[in-house]
């Protein structure tokens, strides 16, 4: 996806700005921990700082993509350079001890030698002991980039001897203009960018025709909510509980109704709103007109409270016709 450096710049200005001014003043530590979700470009990104502490003739702090080094990152066939990812569930102790022979040894190329490990956090005891002793004392000139997108999970001692730098999710323009580059409508774009902030399980959303249905059927139920209790119930029962059977699929369903009352919420504030449904722009600027946003946060709070009676595993069916009733009060009016 992202792979020039104007990309990169858009998805994580501040860790770009932090790389390159750790290269700038010469200040390379031993190890860093790449820490962010799919899809934050953390790959991208080490290529690039990969390329940069090794390139030849550098300018204004970004590779020239021109010299031997940088064409050989590019191609994956650097010698200094060696990437571990796991084996099944977890990087495995021979992996290590056969990284740290290889640092260890003298190889033809000299200066500095770079080691990756993917997925950090599925180091098991033995080897993450065996890296922490080799992050305490590195041979030479060493960089270590630990990858991961559970921090929480790599054993304190590791994390203390790291420098952090974290990424930040995907500005949701970017996701939605990636979107539109591999031709989902902008409203199924809105919707899908709203639900994750990675751009292959955005795009499988996207182009999943039960998601379609789900986004369908909430939208439906939006409506009749809003005609009367009767209506409200008949979808309830004759579409939405037939459609959603498993509780993840329930929870989905909660978190899209939930963005549906957030749009009319939205859209009462600043008609010009950016919304998860912009094809019911209209509907919502109608549903936003005959409400007050005391009455729109009270709904809130019933769905929010719905999904919580969800995890705690309440009878399905009694908790959406108690959130249909609650839902339901103050529409008396329209």
């Amino acid at each position: 996806m992202a792979k020039n450096v104007e990309e990169l710049f858009t998805l994580q200005p501040v860790v770009m700005k932090q790389l390159q001014t750790i290269f700038d003043k010469d200040r390379l530590a031993h190890a860093y921990i790449f820490d962010g979700e799919k899809g934050t470009g953390k790959v991208d990104i080490m290529h690039f700082f990969v390329k940069l502490m090794l390139c030849e003739h550098p300018h204004e702090n970004v590779p020239c993509e021109t010299c031997r080094n940088c064409r050989r990152v590019e191609s994956g066939n650097h010698p200094n350079i060696h990437e571990i990812y796991p084996e099944g569930q977890f990087i495995k102790i021979d992996q290590i001890r056969d990284l740290i022979s290889e640092m260890k040894m003298m190889g033809i190329e000299q200066g500095r030698k770079i080691y990756v490990l993917h997925h950090a956090d599925r180091l098991n005891i033995a080897s993450a002991n065996m890296i922490l002793k080799f992050l305490e004392e590195p041979d030479g000139e060493v960089t270590a980039i630990l990858l991961t997108e559970q921090m929480q999970s790599i054993l304190p001692t590791i994390r203390s001897r790291c420098q952090h730098i974290k990424f930040q999710k995907m500005p949701r323009q970017l996701l939605l203009k990636h979107l539109q580059e591999n031709d989902v409508p902008h409203s199924m774009a809105s919707t899908v960018s709203m639900m994750t902030n990675e751009l292959e399980t955005a795009i499988f959303l996207a182009k999943d025709e039960q998601f379609a249905q789900a986004r369908k059927t909430v939208l439906k139920l939006v409506e009749a909510i809003r005609q009367n209790v009767h209506e409200a119930m008949i979808v309830v029962h004759e579409e939405w509980l037939p459609l959603f059977k498993e509780k993840s699929e329930m929870e989905q369903a909660l978190n899209l109704l939930l963005f549906a009352y957030r749009d009319i919420v939205s859209i009462k504030a600043n008609p010009e709103a950016a919304c998860t449904y912009p094809d019911m722009l209209q509907t919502f600027k109608e549903a936003a007109l005959h409400s007050t946003f005391e009455r729109l946060s009270s709904q809130m709070e019933s769905i929010l409270q719905a999904r919580a009676s969800l995890q705690r595993n309440m009878n399905r069916t009694l908790m959406m016709e108690q959130l249909m009733l609650n839902l339901q009060e103050g529409y008396t009016f329209v």
